[in-house]
């Protein structure tokens, strides 16, 4: 006998999280399942803190970085919550939703035992969506690993940097320095 598992919309997804039927749990929504996320561990904790307040720094007003909040894809009945989203500045609209792809400009994933998880299923994820840019900074090796170009559910641009810089897409004036990341 096979067995087929019930998936849940994202309306469905949003009256659990209201009624608080998911209070205390870490999990996120993916392809329509509630998913257990990874515990942070303090090197994970600090070091996406540490970036998050570096990039916000750089970047200005000209975005707007979302430390481990949800990002709404609703084309793939997903609601990720990525440690960094580098985001349009939309004021008030994001009382009344979360942001979407087209407000994405790039997405920082930090990972130690969550690598593969994200360098598998949140990369197609992202890719599907149309996210530019996606960057893991892989706590177990020191590196930091740059996905661009979505196509087909895939990036077509894979970099690995331990040292040096790097300037995002969205912004080609502004130059990250990838040990301020690690």
């Amino acid at each position: 006998m096979a067995v087929t598992t019930a998936k849940w919309t994202l309306e469905d997804y949003h009256r659990m999280v209201e009624t608080g039927l998911l209070e205390g749990r870490a999990v996120e929504f993916l392809h329509g399942e509630i998913v257990d996320m990874s515990p942070e561990g303090a090197p994970h904790a600090a070091a996406s803190s540490d970036a998050g307040d570096y990039l916000s720094g750089l970047l200005g007003t000209r975005a707007q970085v979302r430390h481990a909040k949800p990002i709404t894809i609703p084309t793939l009945t997903s609601e990720p919550e990525p440690d960094l989203a580098v985001v349009h500045r939309l004021g008030r609209a994001y009382r009344h939703r979360h942001p979407t792809p087209e407000d994405v400009f790039w997405l920082i994933e930090y990972a130690h035992t969550s690598l593969s998880k994200d360098l598998d299923e949140k990369k197609r994820l992202y890719a599907d969506a149309g996210i530019p840019e996606y960057w893991v900074v892989n706590l177990r090796d020191s590196v930091l690993m740059i996905f661009r170009r979505p196509a087909n559910g895939a990036y077509r641009f894979e970099q690995t940097l331990s040292q040096g810089k790097i300037t995002p897409l969205a912004f080609s004036d502004v130059v990250v320095s990838v040990d301020m990341l690690l």
